[in-house]
């Protein structure tokens, strides 16, 4: 399993937290609990890396929390 950073942030509009994994481009999942959307960015991610696999896409190597740090 690669190990890519996840950022996770509150959004007012939405009213929920919303996972993001900035790495994996659209890769994304909303929940009503930081957990709840940790979870399903996770599921998310899966099925985001598995059909670049089945369809020839570039998949990045994971920088991890180092790749965060370079748009703070």
């Amino acid at each position: 399993m690669y190990k890519y950073a996840i950022e996770i942030f509150y959004s007012e509009d939405d009213e929920g937290y919303i996972a993001v994994v900035p790495e994996l481009r659209e890769c994304s999942a909303f929940g009503d609990t930081e957990e709840e959307a940790s979870e399903d960015v996770k599921i998310a991610m899966e099925l985001w890396l598995e059909t670049a696999r089945i369809s020839g896409k570039y998949i990045p190597q994971p920088h991890g929390k180092e790749f965060l740090y370079l748009y703070s």
